[in-house]
């Protein structure tokens, strides 16, 4: 996964047009292919811290819905109620962080 600042993709895209230029008279400058190479890298480290941090809300949520369900096995009856929704809330917390997860994964 790359994780580009605004600013990368710019330099990024103009670096690209620069060396598509330079292609067609066939005097591409290999700087230019050094610097796309720089930003890809630390956008792809960048990238990959973000992941590990989603993986990390993922599992942090995970835990928090298997505390909810003890809670609820272990409530007592006017406590069941409040117990069912906090399960309710931490397994919608935990679907958010899976579909960010996934999507993250697809890019």
């Amino acid at each position: 996964m790359h994780s580009y600042t605004r600013a990368e993709s710019r330099q990024r895209g103009k670096l690209f047009r620069q060396g598509f230029r330079q292609a067609f008279a066939d005097n591409v400058d290999p700087s230019i292919r050094q610097k796309i190479e720089r930003i890809d890298q630390a956008a792809a480290e960048r990238g990959q811290r973000e992941l590990n941090a989603l993986h990390g809300a993922r599992e942090s949520d995970r835990q928090s819905v298997a505390q909810a369900k003890a809670a609820v096995r272990t409530a007592s009856r006017e406590e069941r109620a409040a117990a069912r929704q906090a399960l309710r809330d931490a397994e919608q917390q935990l679907k958010r962080s899976e579909r960010a997860v996934n999507k993250a994964e697809r890019q």
